[in-house]
């Protein structure tokens, strides 16, 4: 490995023995490092859970939608068994894709050769492959990898290693079990990409430290920085409480069990190591992070709605749009800043405003820092 890695690594295991009031940023290579980017990939996006969306994208059989993640093209889709499957869009003959976009199909046929599938990954149909001697169309499914839904996210593991994800969650469910997040139903996702590291834009999202000054007309008047309250992670979630101004109206209409305080705030949380959440009491905000490069990341994101509201509003849509713009543009001057050389790393902000990035940086340490084997 490479000097910059090192000292990544390095930081990162010298991290778990500093207490949170005493934490600094990583060195910038953290963010910049294309090395680095690549261990990420193998050992975090690879082995450990990752989100693909909400469940409800492919609410009906042969509902599908196609995405990337770190190079990999996957394909979702729930079959007439009613089960979601994530399979490889990547055809068994020469390998182009078998599907593109979003959308209904009864089966999936690559546009090079029209080898066909079925929702289950079982090729169906391969022209005048029947006269190729000891071909077997059994042999030639799409690989199927291991999937789990969570409070209506769709999470997939690439290797098929990883431990169960629901039992590692429970310390997070008392926190959001009165958003009914698994019953909200989706508005729209939306793919782009951003030229930032995904690991500033995980960051971002889950504090509160930047809330006043990028946002001065939008979440300041809502949400501002003073009034952010950490909530202590076990190591695989990070989350605070996003508390509104006691001005601001209330944002109705609310599911049936929550409290006076949560018809009061947004409950803000990641499941590492790509999803962050905003759970409001009207509204549900995600966005789900894959490293495109060192300096980009590809981004599904969307908004779902209580069952109570009539979907999302033209008015929730916009306002977003209008934060991710704010986000984008610092999180993109961000990104050239730690290019420089004469970058140092600082002191983070209180827990209340920036232990979230702590708890991540704690979670990127148990998979990559220099005391772990990365056989």
């Amino acid at each position: 490995m490479n000097a910059a890695v090192n000292e990544i690594r390095d930081a990162l295991t010298k991290l778990k023995s500093t207490p949170i009031e005493e934490a600094t940023a990583m060195p910038a290579a953290y963010y910049t490092s294309d090395d680095f980017m690549r261990l990420e990939a193998e050992h975090v996006f690879r082995k450990d859970w990752v989100c693909l969306g909400r469940a409800d994208e492919v609410k009906e059989p042969g509902d599908y939608y196609t995405t990337d993640l770190i190079g990999e093209q996957l394909l979702v889709t729930r079959g007439r068994d009613d089960t979601i499957r994530v399979l490889s869009n990547v055809c068994r003959h020469r390998g182009n894709m078998v599907a593109s976009g979003k959308g209904r199909k009864s089966r999936f046929s690559c546009s090079y050769h029209a080898w066909t599938y079925d929702h289950q990954g079982q090729l169906i149909g391969a022209p005048l492959m029947s006269e190729v001697k000891g071909f077997d169309m059994s042999n030639c499914a799409l690989p199927s990898f291991k999937t789990e839904i969570w409070e209506g996210f769709l999470f997939v593991n690439l290797d098929g290693n990883a431990e169960p994800l629901a039992p590692r969650l429970d310390n997070l469910l008392p926190y959001i079990r009165n958003y009914d997040v698994a019953q909200r139903a989706l508005g729209f996702t939306e793919q782009v990409t951003w030229q930032t590291n995904w690991k500033c834009l995980a960051e971002n999202f889950m504090e509160g430290y930047h809330l006043d000054v990028t946002h001065p007309k939008t979440l300041r008047p809502l949400t501002p920085t003073g009034l952010c309250e950490y909530v202590e992670s076990d190591g695989h979630f990070n989350a605070y409480y996003s508390y509104y101004d006691p001005g601001y109206p209330e944002r109705g209409p609310f599911p049936p069990n929550l409290t006076d305080k949560e018809k009061r705030c947004s409950f803000m949380f990641g499941v590492f190591p790509n999803l962050v959440v905003s759970a409001a009491p009207n509204i549900l905000i995600f966005l789900c992070l894959s490293p495109g490069t060192s300096n980009s990341v590809n981004i599904r994101w969307g908004m779902s709605s209580v069952p109570q509201a009539d979907g999302v509003t033209d008015e929730q849509r916009d306002f977003m749009n209008q934060v991710n713009a704010e986000d984008k543009a610092k999180l993109e001057t961000l990104q050239k800043g730690l290019q420089s050389s004469y970058y140092s790393p600082g002191r983070l902000a209180k827990a209340d405003l920036e232990g979230t990035i702590y708890d991540m940086y704690q979670y990127m340490a148990r998979h990559l820092g220099s005391d772990v084997s990365l056989a």
